[in-house]
């Protein structure tokens, strides 16, 4: 008897969020409920997301930007099922795969100064894979990276993301690990002097925050680290694979690093992926023998459906011509934030590249509005962009959310097969919301005032 799996999902829907308090994370809940996220999805087609009413709406999260091709994208299905009646002799270990193979030389054709892949199953393991081999090609154990950084939460990873709110009761992290202001020249080149750094890893477009450097920065930091015998690692895990308007976010400043890492967006939304692009001298620095041929693996890694989602991914990027899509419309939603901030006082910057928008808020000149921006600020935080993020939720159907814990930037990774109607539709909400936070009283300060006093309740609550 075959298990029939949207069968079960349908009957036991509307439990979804007791299951989840009861045998998963009943915190997550408690967000969803108090934010008012809790209406239950139940499809997902796209660009879009539909609710247990049919409800449509725009989703502008993309699952973290895995969905950069939109969700249940037909092309992924057909190549999965492929692989699934093939009967194919997936993970043998004892074997490679030639989908392993052929996907490798894909992802390295837009970086030809790149000679080798290694696959793993996330991004966080594709960090954790480049550390080990950082050190383990020069010889160095000190690892750099930048203020403001995410590069996952395995326990490498997390040494060099500068979270307190992830790192705090984890502790004690990987060791000889450095944190240095982004977009700082000056302190990479002291920090690397010492000769000791095996890598510096940098987004070359901070996920936390969309901060963009400045155009001599990572061209700078390559020079800086050719020059001290260090690695340059980009991780590209969010914003590779088209996002920026470029294969890679690197291209936009000529820069060729030593690895670039890979994820996300290369599952096509349906199986977990990570990929590290080195230069082969690292690689074979790392299996410089036949006994160390398995020295550094995952039992996962290269199986077929997983290889199978990364060249239908490409293929669909390729196909669609998305990456121009991505630039083409990035670049009129940038115009259209532009306008919105020349008229709101709120809107402190507009940054971005591509489908990797940032609008960041911030206080206001005039004195009516610098104090409601202070009493919501002074609760928590980064809570005022909750009051943006909630009406456009509620009100527009528009999922959104903040860069990272108290921010004041909204990040927008909507797939990147967006069209002009989602665009008219995203500038529409955004305005109207914008607009309305500038009236004081009004429909945005009630929630203020909502939003605060749980906050207030929670905090009270808290044991000590």
């Amino acid at each position: 008897m075959t298990l029939d799996i949207a069968s079960l999902y349908t009957e036991r829907e509307a439990e979804r969020y007791t299951l989840h308090s009861c045998y998963l994370n009943e915190q997550m809940v408690r967000v969803l409920e108090t934010l008012g996220y809790d209406v239950g999805f139940r499809r997902g087609q796209g660009a879009y997301l539909f609710d247990k009413n049919d409800v449509r709406y725009l989703d502008l999260l993309s699952g973290w930007g895995v969905f950069a091709l939109g969700r249940n994208h037909p092309a992924i299905r057909d190549a999965l099922k492929t692989v699934l009646d093939g009967d194919l002799p997936n993970l043998v270990q004892l074997d490679v795969s030639p989908l392993a193979g052929v996907l490798a030389e894909r992802l390295l054709q837009p970086a030809p100064y790149l000679q080798k892949v290694f696959f793993a199953n996330s991004g966080a393991e594709a960090v954790e894979a480049a550390i080990k081999f950082a050190r383990a090609a020069t010889g160095r154990t000190r690892i750099v990276s930048c203020g403001q950084a995410f590069h996952g939460l395995t326990y490498g990873a997390l040494s060099l993301t500068e979270d307190d709110i992830f790192q705090a009761g984890f502790g004690p992290l990987l060791p000889d690990c450095v944190k240095l202001p982004f977009n700082d020249l000056d302190a990479l080149d002291r920090a690397l002097s010492s000769k000791q750094v095996a890598a510096f890893f940098v987004e070359p477009i901070q996920g936390k925050g969309v901060n963009i450097p400045s155009d001599d920065y990572l061209p700078g930091a390559a020079t800086l680290c050719k020059k001290h015998g260090t690695l340059l690692v980009a991780d590209e895990v969010q914003t590779g694979l088209g996002r920026t308007g470029k294969f890679l976010a690197v291209e936009h400043w000529h820069v060729e690093p030593d690895m670039v890492l890979l994820a996300k967006a290369l599952s096509g939304g349906h199986v977990p992926i990570g990929a590290v692009l080195a230069r082969e001298w690292i690689l074979n620095k790392v299996f410089n023998r036949m006994d160390r041929a398995v020295v550094h693996g995952s039992t996962f890694s290269k199986n077929d459906l997983a290889m199978a989602a990364g060249l239908a991914t490409l293929e669909v990027i390729k196909r669609e011509r998305l990456i121009e899509n991505a630039q083409r419309l990035g670049d009129r939603l940038l115009g259209a934030f532009h306008e919105i901030a020349r008229h709101h006082e709120f809107v402190r910057s507009v940054r971005g590249k591509g489908l990797m928008i940032g609008i960041e808020f911030g206080p206001p000149r005039s004195l009516k509005l610098r104090a409601a921006w202070t009493m919501v600020e002074t609760v928590r935080t980064g809570l005022f962009c909750q009051l943006i993020a909630v009406p456009l939720f509620k009100d527009h159907k528009i999922l959104a959310q903040v860069a990272g814990h108290g921010s004041h930037t909204i990040k927008l990774l909507p797939p990147l097969t967006l069209n002009e109607a989602d665009c008219n539709w995203i500038e529409t909400a955004f305005d109207t919301v914008i607009t309305d936070s500038h009236q004081v009283p009004g429909a945005v300060w009630s929630l203020g005032k909502t939003m605060i006093d749980h906050a207030m309740r929670m905090h009270v609550g808290r044991p000590p």
